[in-house]
């Protein structure tokens, strides 16, 4: 059963023309910012350049938000690069000549992979680490035992490259990410180096997410370390456990009680939901075609419980599965035509929202033909500072209603549903006292 969000009510009942009986004073939160049917989230993967230069501006021009997942390490500026924490590489080197790769010694030399001081040495570690989560440990370690050997043998030009995400970042700057970011959009974590992380030993996964997110608030601001997105979607158990410890969101995985979770890979839809919310993350990839894309829309509006929450990678031929702007146009124009259905806000707004309504306690006291409602909740105040959305029932006879705060005061026309008539409207938690009055 989904709980219900009820007020703690002192008033009257009244009764309405049609005969029904409304309260006087309900006060509820809405499932969504503004009372819209359903949310949706645009968010991009790796921070390539041309997601800026071609997508950035269709979304400015249309208003639409979105959320971008930036590989922190590339971009010049940066602090913290990628880097192996661990033994000498040249000891780990060595002893792979006589010890076989195994589970004791995997995550060390998977770690090590990328920084052997070698180029090309990075691709071995990314496929490796998706051998080894998807089961297939004994591929892995051969994987792994094939690399060494090749660095024992010289096979390899000497240096240090990246993997191509990284570079796909080229022209970007952490002062286009501020421009940009004051005009409303999100900048969230993607790691320091786009690292296979089930690949990684525990304290290289810590300095990759720490390291980005410190990046990241010393860049952007600690606003702006709310949400990450471990690289390749991965929802391996290990992982998950040390990122939930560092980063309020994830987008891999965000396992509360009320949300059912359906990622890019399910192939099932939310037509079937027995909680109170259901992210549903759909990838707009080359596979994906126009008609499947604005289905998933409808999908959102239709419904009262849906989280959309679109993946997009490369833009304009550049980066993985890109998409052409001219689709990408289009597609956003019809998600805007649903402007008064359908809150379009960043991964991390939609985070909070939702949270800040679980947590959230209403209470409601009328006297003297005005009601005084309350909005409170027990979460950190400074990340979760997001203002909910709150419908409170009036009087019948009521055509327009004066919202107190403070000494602030808002003139609010009064909207009428089949329970009755009621006024909608934004509140901050912990705020204090409102005061409704005709």
């Amino acid at each position: 059963m989904k709980p219900l969000f009820l007020t703690t009510i002192i008033s009257f009942c009244c009764i309405l023309a049609n005969g029904q009986t409304s309260v006087v004073g309900q006060t509820t939160v809405t499932e969504w910012q503004n009372g819209k049917n359903g949310a949706l989230s645009i968010t991009y993967d790796d921070g390539s350049y041309n997601q800026f230069k071609y997508a950035l501006p269709v979304m400015e021009r249309l208003g639409l938000p979105a959320t971008f997942f930036v590989i922190t390490g590339g971009i010049p500026g940066s602090k913290y690069h990628g880097q192996f924490i661990g033994r000498p590489v040249k000891t780990i080197i060595a002893e792979s000549a006589t010890i076989p790769t195994s589970a004791q010694n995997f995550l060390e030399r998977c770690s090590a992979a990328g920084y052997l001081g070698y180029r090309g040495t990075i691709t071995y570690h990314t496929k490796a680490a998706g051998l080894y989560d998807s089961g297939k440990a004994e591929q892995a370690f051969k994987l792994m035992d094939e690399l060494y050997a090749k660095v024992r043998n010289g096979d390899f030009q000497p240096g240090y490259q990246p993997c191509d995400e990284v570079l796909q970042e080229n022209g970007s700057t952490w002062d286009d990410f501020r421009r940009d970011a004051a005009k409303g959009y999100e900048f969230a974590s993607h790691s320091i180096t786009h690292a296979g992380m089930p690949g990684l030993d525990s304290v290289n996964i810590v300095y990759e997410l720490t390291k980005s997110k410190e990046e990241i608030s010393n860049q952007m601001g600690e606003k702006y370390t709310f949400s990450t997105e471990v690289p390749y979607g991965y929802e391996n158990a290990r992982v998950m456990s040390i990122a939930y410890k560092i980063y309020p969101a994830l987008r891999n995985r965000m396992p509360e009680p009320w949300l059912t979770e359906l990622d890019r890979p399910s192939r099932k839809t939310p037509a079937v939901n027995d909680k109170d919310y259901v992210q549903w993350q759909r990838e707009v990839n080359t596979r994906a075609p126009l008609p499947l894309m604005k289905s998933w829309v409808d999908t959102a509006v239709a419904r009262k419980d849906t989280w959309l929450v679109l993946v997009i990678h490369g833009v304009e031929g550049l980066g993985y599965e890109a998409r052409p702007v001219s689709l990408l146009d289009t597609y956003f124009q019809y998600i805007k035509s649903f402007d008064n259905k359908l809150w379009v806000g960043t991964f991390g707004d939609v985070a909070r929202y939702m949270r800040e309504r679980e947590a959230a306690t209403v209470a409601t006291k009328i006297a003297n033909g005005k009601i005084k409602v309350t909005l409170t909740h027990s979460l950190d105040k400074k990340m979760y500072n997001l203002p909910l959305t709150l419908k409170t029932y009036v009087s019948a006879d009521w055509k327009k209603a004066r919202l107190m705060r403070g000494k602030q005061s808002q003139m609010i026309t009064v909207n009428h549903d089949d329970k009755g008539s009621f006024i909608q409207y934004k509140a901050f938690p912990n705020e204090g006292i409102l005061t409704i009055e005709r």
